[in-house]
């Protein structure tokens, strides 16, 4: 799963990128653009070492990449923005401090994002009705009229101002603006880069709306704390009377956002978390972990965090009957471990 982080020059993005990463951001990948892997923190992992004592932990992680800096000018943000294509989410960072205008710069955001999908899609309409002046067989013909149809009310939507994940299209409508991959379409986070000592981020927060969270970090202090060691970091938070941002639950925040959950493998050897699409089913997350257990599958034995903590042990949870066999339609919930049972 992959982030896609973008901003105007000056925005904090970068710095974001590092706190939330912990990789540099490097100068010389300001043009093209750097990626990194944050793994998802989850406190029911602790929960699960002290039942198992597992060799190993392993941590899903999502990847973000810090995209080259918007120009607030408008010139060449098309192609800056050509690699968030690929993200499944995006998120805006916005400055808050010194001069800038954090309402008007996520305004201009919105203006940058619609026209570049606008100039995707007016272009595939020139080339499809091209396509339709020339002799077709039937079949084409339509398949072709299709896409021209549906493009032109997306193309509609937006000249209007309506956000396309917001509107109500079919199955077959959308199959035809997937392969476009467009921004419109795609779950956002608003982050606003506060000052280091922003006194009412609230401000900003009560900004959000039904569709879109909008979240206040102070991305640079983060940064700094990030360095220090646990003693000196409580001891400068508490000198300063700073409310420190959870790293884990913004982290959290992006998963949520992006439509992605995840599901809990456990035993001696390794206790492990696995990415998994919102109400992805236990054949999906089978192949997640492995094509062979998919491919393979007989049924998934399922049994929560919570009881398992509750109980104590995986003989109480066989001895209370509160291990479920499940066929491979079944949606997982977040907080299912699995054991998938396979053939060869």
């Amino acid at each position: 799963m992959k982030i896609g982080l973008v901003g105007y020059q000056g925005s904090g993005k970068s710095t974001l990128f590092q706190w939330l990463t912990g990789v540099p951001a490097d100068p010389a990948l300001a043009h093209t653009g750097q990626s990194g892997m944050a793994a998802i923190p989850d406190a029911r992992i602790a929960q699960l070492c002290e039942i198992y004592h597992p060799k190993k932990v392993t941590l899903a992680s999502i990847e973000l990449v810090d995209t080259p800096g918007l120009s607030r000018t408008h010139e060449g943000n098309a192609a800056r923005m050509g690699m968030l294509r690929e993200a499944d989410c995006l998120v805006l960072v916005v400055a808050a401090f010194s001069d800038t205008d954090s309402l008007a710069d996520l305004r201009s955001f919105d203006e940058d994002l619609v026209l570049a999908d606008m100039e995707i899609v007016t272009n595939r309409i020139h080339r499809v009705e091209e396509s339709m002046k020339k002799p077709l067989p039937r079949q084409e013909h339509q398949t072709l009229e299709h896409e021209q149809t549906t493009l032109k009310i997306v193309l509609a939507a937006m000249e209007a101002g309506k956000p396309l994940r917001e509107s109500h299209m079919t199955d077959e409508q959308q199959k035809v603006t997937r392969a476009f991959r467009l921004f419109s379409e795609k779950p956002r986070l608003v982050i606003v880069n506060t000052a280091d000592d922003e006194q009412h981020p609230e401000r900003f927060t009560a900004l959000s709306t039904p569709e879109v969270q909008v979240m206040a970090v102070p991305a640079g202090l983060e940064l700094e704390l990030s360095k220090m060691t646990p003693e000196d970091r409580a001891d400068f938070e508490k000198e300063m009377g700073l409310v420190a941002t959870d790293r884990g639950h913004l982290i959290r925040t992006l998963l949520t956002t992006s439509g992605q959950s995840i599901f809990f493998t456990a035993g001696e050897k390794e206790v492990r978390t696995w990415l998994l699409r919102q109400g992805g089913t236990a054949l999906e997350a089978a192949d997640g972990i492995h094509s062979d257990l998919a491919r393979g599958f007989i049924r998934a034995e399922v049994m929560t965090v919570s009881d398992l903590v509750r109980v104590g042990s995986e003989r109480e949870i066989k001895a209370q009957h509160l291990l479920r066999q499940e066929p491979k339609d079944y949606v997982i919930k977040d907080d299912d471990i699995l054991l998938i049972r396979f053939s060869v």
